[in-house]
Order: C-alpha cells, then sequence, then structure tokens
C-alpha cells in the first residue's frame, strides 16, 4: 500500500499477480533433472529450496550456459582478472563442474515479500538483472514473479483501468464520491476531471492514479476551493511509506 499525507492507498501486490504453487529442487537434485524440469515446465529458472520451503538460491538457463562454456572460459581469463577476482572466478568454475543444484545454483537468492507492491519487484529485476523472484512469506516459498507475470499486470483494458480509478483510488483510498469526477482512460492514458476541497487533495488523486499498473500518464482537470499547501506537512518519502497490506 502507499501512505500519502495520512491517506492509504492500496497497490497492487506481488501476491496479487505471482505464480503458484512453485516447481522447484533441491540442492541434492541432479543437474539432469534440473533442465528436464525447465524445459518440460516451460521456465527459466527453479528456486533451490530447503526442506522448510526456505529459499536457498536459484538455477536458471543463464547457469547451464555457464557450465556449456567449458572450463577453459574459467582458466583462459587474464591473470590480473582472476587475481582480482577469485572468488567470482571459483564460483564460475564450480558452475562449470557441477552435477547438482547445489553448485550449480546463484546464492543467496534475490526474494521479494508476497506483500510488497509490484513496482518493487519491477525496480528490483531492473537493478539486479533478473527475470525472477522467489516470492517468500518471510523466508518461505509462496510462490515466484517473473517479468512475464508483470507485463500482465500492466496490460489490463482501459475500462478495467478506469473502474479501478473509480473504486480502489476515488472511493476506497480517498473517500470521495465517484460521481463528482469525470474518469477516462484512452491507451493507458488516464483523463480525470472534478472538483474537491483542497488542493493536497486534487494532487494525492493525479498522483494515486500515476501509480496504478497500467496507466502510463495522468491528464488531471481538478479544480479545488482551498489552496492548503502552505499548511501541508513535509514532503512524505513516498517508497519508505511503502508497506505491508
Amino acid at each position: 500500500m502507499l501512505a500519502l499525507k495520512g491517506k492509504v492507498i492500496q497497490m497492487t501486490t506481488v501476491r496479487e499477480v505471482m505464480s503458484s504453487p512453485v516447481v522447484t529442487v533441491r540442492l541434492t537434485t541432479p543437474l539432469k533433472d534440473v533442465a528436464r524440469l525447465l524445459v518440460e515446465y516451460k521456465v527459466s529458472g527453479l528456486p533451490v529450496v530447503d526442506v522448510d520451503g526456505t529459499v536457498l538460491g536459484v538455477v536458471s538457463e543463464a547457469d547451464f550456459l555457464i557450465k556449456e562454456q567449458g572450463p577453459d572460459s574459467v582458466r583462459h581469463r587474464p591473470l590480473a582478472r582472476l587475481i582480482g577476482d577469485s572468488r567470482a572466478s571459483r564460483l564460475q568454475l564450480d558452475k562449470v563442474q557441477a552435477t547438482r543444484a547445489a553448485d550449480a545454483m546463484t546464492a543467496p537468492a534475490i526474494t521479494i515479500q508476497s506483500n510488497r507492491p509490484i513496482t518493487e519487484a519491477a525496480r528490483v529485476m531492473t537493478e539486479r538483472k533478473v527475470n525472477r523472484l522467489p516470492v517468500v512469506d518471510g523466508e518461505r516459498l509462496v510462490g515466484i514473479i517473473t517479468r512475464a507475470d508483470l507485463v500482465r499486470a500492466y496490460a489490463r483494458s482501459d475500462e478495467e483501468l478506469a473502474d479501478t480509478i473509480r473504486e480502489d483510488v476515488i472511493t476506497r483510498a480517498l473517500w470521495l464520491d465517484p460521481a463528482s469526477f469525470t474518469v477516462e482512460v484512452k491507451d493507458g492514458i488516464a483523463s480525470i476531471s472534478g472538483h474537491v476541497d483542497r488542493k493536497s487533495t486534487a494532487e494525492m488523486l493525479a498522483h494515486a492514479t500515476s501509480v496504478v499498473p497500467g496507466i502510463v500518464d495522468v491528464q488531471a482537470r481538478i479544480t479545488w476551493a482551498m489552496d492548503d499547501s502552505r499548511i501541508q506537512p513535509a514532503p512524505v518519502d513516498l517508497v519508505n511509506m511503502l508497506g505491508p497490506r
């Protein structure tokens, strides 16, 4: 959810778009079986879990590509690079020589809590350059979210997006009467017109609409009766204010 000037705005969470249950492997799973599962389930990576469901790492197609290159890809690296990056070289050699998931996996796994907003999942995937994130409650695996899942979340129809703005943003989050506003969405661009009591409320409405997954731009024509900008509290750090549902 998003907390803004005392208002709570529900956001699409990872749990709502993740895939579950998840195909997983154990530390001792032979690499041949891992490859078979990747092909059978048409996925690009599998979480490696402990007996209690704790995520230990991930085996992905990228790990298999390293193994396919063979030991020469590590041994022929320049000496200076080996000296400066010896740990990375050892890890890569382990992957080349791997016969089990434990040896080939990338660890620790980059995970995300199920109650986090999908915008955070997108940021983590981009910053860490990964295609998927195991989803956890605490440390226990409950699902997996991929870039494809994020794309689907943004691919809702204009009509669905307009309904979300009216119901989730205007009514539930800001406690306003949706009948007082005209809301239209075309090609992901939201147009909102109406009247509110305070300038801060108009700003909240525009901002809350902008973070609805699938909205690419907001054209707000909202008038207000009072400019309360001088009595507003200090700007809120929206990222740090994101919290669990």
